[in-house]
């Protein structure tokens, strides 16, 4: 049997082509939802057709603080031994738990999964930034999962490479499940309304612990948003906890009117979006690898990435560094390329789960 245990909108985004493609080959799974991100994900399931949680494990407020995270924990862990009877079915011998990238709910998932005996598959796993404070948590989430996991599912042969002291199975998918959600969204997304500005623009997406809990960096930030928004006009997207942190500093009022604040889309409808602006600054993975399929111009505002191999094409690794910044803005058509058209990578994963008898139908 498979389950499936995620708990974020960007976890459910990247899942979501495996799971219909469970569900096209009638294979039966597991969806326990964490609830991490109670708020954001009901509409995203809407969009990739997925089915509704076979459990979720917490009710309440979206975590989207460290100070969150340790009452979410254990009363997660709490519903997880109350429910274990009808949580997981019988007890299979080969049964997997399926988590997903670098976020507490991953390391949840991963424990859950070996407290039941279970096999623990990692899926976007042996990316590394190498450096635990930059991005953080995250990073420290990827090794504890590494730890945890006896499958490994990996994007690349440097994913691959950066496992090799851990034992079990690597699966080189060669590419990120992100292309398959982007394929489904774009065939999806033809009737979506959106508000696309009717001059060049460029979207501005950052959520990163790094980037705003401190007031420094999160001041900085505001600083090189308006004066990229100098040259071309910026959508900044509003991700809840950035949104905290904004109201709580008192910094709303700090952007420059070439700044439109919006509220955060659905995958969809950002999309569309995306699909229509000149170019992206972010701090989030999940927009590196859209932007790299696409063939985007995208600027990370971070000081590593754990996806070096994409850099040098359309993804410009600022450093913080102004002249960087300046650069890429005064000239991000260099930047443009084809997108890229792959071989499914969920298709792959799911093969594997066949070729190894996790399946039931």
């Amino acid at each position: 049997m498979i389950y499936v245990v995620i708990g974020t909108k960007a976890q459910l985004i990247k899942m979501a082509p495996i799971m219909v493609e469970l569900q096209k080959r009638g294979i039966r799974y597991n969806f326990i939802f964490t609830g991490q991100h109670l708020e954001t994900v009901h509409k995203l399931r809407e969009n990739f057709g997925i089915d509704h949680p076979s459990h979720t494990l917490y009710h309440g407020k979206d975590v989207t603080s460290l100070l969150q995270v340790v009452p979410w924990i254990l009363t997660t862990l709490y519903m997880v031994l109350v429910n274990k009877r009808t949580l997981f079915e019988g007890r299979g011998g080969n049964d997997i738990v399926l988590v997903h990238g670098d976020t507490f709910s991953t390391v949840l998932g991963a424990i859950i999964g070996r407290l039941f005996h279970k096999k623990v598959g990692h899926v976007e796993s042996g990316l590394r930034s190498y450096h635990i404070f930059h991005p953080f948590p995250e990073e420290l989430n990827r090794l504890l999962t590494f730890t945890l996991s006896t499958v490994y599912f990996c994007e690349s042969d440097e994913a691959v490479g950066n496992l090799r002291r851990f034992k079990g199975d690597k699966i080189n998918t060669r590419y990120n499940t992100m292309y398959d959600a982007l394929t489904l969204a774009l065939d999806r997304s033809r009737d979506v309304s959106v508000d696309i500005p009717d001059e060049p623009y460029c979207i501005v997406s950052i959520h990163r612990f790094e980037n705003i809990f401190l007031k420094p960096r999160l001041r900085q930030i505001i600083a090189d948003v308006n004066d990229i928004s100098k040259k071309i006009k910026t959508i900044f997207i509003l991700h809840k906890p950035t949104k905290e942190r904004l109201q709580k500093n008192g910094y709303m009022k700090d952007f420059s009117e070439r700044v439109e604040l919006r509220e955060r889309y659905d995958f969809l409808q950002f999309q569309k979006i995306l699909a229509s602006c000149e170019f992206m600054v972010t701090d989030g993975g999940g927009n590196q690898e859209e932007c790299k399929f696409l063939g985007k111009p995208c600027l990370l505002m971070r000081k590593t990435t754990e996806r070096p191999a994409d850099l040098g094409k359309n993804i410009v690794l600022s450093s913080y560094d102004k002249k960087k910044i300046d650069d890429f803005v005064d000239n991000y058509h260099r930047y443009e390329s084809e997108p890229l058209h792959v071989d499914s990578p969920s298709k792959k994963i799911v093969d594997y789960l066949v070729a190894n008898h996790y399946t039931s139908h």
